[in-house]
């Protein structure tokens, strides 16, 4: 299902600044108020830890956002994966939360590169033991 909402050429820069660039940890989007199109809210910071992006996230409101998540493999290699964080809070309003959903797809082949997605409705969905 889509919803007609579009994803603004912004998010498409901020994510190619963070993918190739590293110049972002993460990036938070949102619905505009007309509900037409996908924004940029915020960018942070490469310097900018789990807990900040865990911390910008609204409790009543959605948010798609992206984070690159550096990791150590099992073998000690230092990786990264780009995640795709789908936020919509018990909380928030019901119509908010169907077109986030609707809208999804599109932010998704609009950012070519997600290695994973998640899904959280609270705080304890996207909890990152380090």
């Amino acid at each position: 299902m889509s919803s007609g909402v579009q994803v603004h050429a912004d998010c498409v820069k901020a994510f190619s600044d963070l993918k190739l660039g590293h110049k972002h940890r993460y990036f938070i989007m949102r619905i505009n108020d007309d509900q037409t199109e996908v924004i940029v809210e915020k960018t942070a910071e490469p310097t900018a830890s789990y807990d900040d992006f865990v911390a910008e996230l609204p409790p009543t409101e959605c948010r798609y956002a992206i984070y690159d998540l550096e990791f150590e493999t099992a073998d000690g290699r230092k990786t990264n994966k780009i995640l795709f964080v789908v936020w919509a809070p018990d909380d928030s309003k019901i119509k908010a939360k169907m077109i986030t959903a609707a809208s999804k797809e599109a932010v998704k082949r609009a950012l070519t590169g997600i290695s994973t997605e998640i899904q959280a409705t609270g705080a304890d969905e996207i909890e990152y033991d380090y």
